[in-house]
């Protein structure tokens, strides 16, 4: 169940759906020729309004890899991504905020907007992830976890129907990190937004997802799709330390002790 209390993707269509059948990567060797590395082999899931997904899997493992591919940025692999990802709809927040220093926070978000669109209220948005006071400083004034939230709050501003994170939460410390997985969690059940992000962070997943996917060691391939049907409010300590527990049992090597 989601946070809302409503099954995720129950009778509804998928917002995206991605069958990734091979990804092949091939490298020029100065004695072999040409090299052949299959990164993804038989990977295929759905996003479904209202839902966080977490994809989890090893280092290299081929995650990066499948994000390109669902972003359009990588289109040589058989296979399918359906809607194309240029009409999908898929906004992008990286590990790195990546803002203009030169530029002031709401400059910022504004630039990620497409022109016509760049003059529109977003008093809402910058109150509902604390920036308001912010709006006039530049990125150097903040703190990495704020300056994720600029980052997150330039993805919103676009209104997507899919929101992409990798990583996001990386390197920030306890506070910082609670803080923005909870902002992330309000926004996908406030707007209907679907929401996939990448992490290597199995309790954290556990905290924040609907569904949990797991894939292998390169070539990546899925081994489980995995509902939480717990809504979030009563995950306490004992069923998340329980639900590492039989994944690690499960899954040994892809998720840790």
């Amino acid at each position: 169940m989601s946070a809302a209390g409503a099954e995720p993707g129950a009778e509804t269509a998928p917002l995206l759906t991605v069958r990734v059948d091979r990804k092949v990567y091939r490298k020029r060797g100065r004695k072999a020729g040409t090299e052949a590395v299959e990164a993804v082999r038989g990977l295929a899931f759905e996003l479904h309004a209202g839902e966080i997904t977490c994809l989890i899997g090893p280092s290299g493992a081929g995650k990066t890899t499948t994000l390109r591919i669902l972003l359009g940025l990588d289109r040589d692999f058989e296979g399918s991504v359906t809607p194309e990802p240029s009409e999908a709809g898929i906004a992008m927040v990286f590990q790195d905020p990546r803002l203009l220093p030169w530029r002031t926070i709401e400059q910022n978000v504004r630039l990620g907007l497409p022109r016509e669109r760049r003059a529109r209220d977003l008093d809402g948005l910058f109150a509902s992830l604390g920036l308001a006071s912010w709006r006039a400083h530049y990125p150097g004034a903040l703190s990495l976890g704020m300056q994720r939230r600029v980052a997150l709050a330039r993805a919103l501003a676009l209104e997507p129907r899919i929101l992409v994170l990798d990583e996001p939460f990386v390197s920030l410390d306890d506070a910082a990190a609670a803080s923005l997985r909870a902002l992330v969690v309000e926004a996908v059940a406030g707007s209907g937004t679907s929401a996939l992000m990448v992490t290597h962070n199995v309790a954290e997943a556990i905290e924040i997802a609907d569904r949990l996917l797991l894939v292998s060691p390169r070539p990546a391939r899925l081994l489980t799709d995995l509902p939480l049907d717990r809504p979030r409010r009563e995950r306490d300590r004992a069923w998340a330390d329980a639900t590492r527990q039989g994944l690690t049992a499960r899954f040994p090597g892809i998720v840790a002790q």
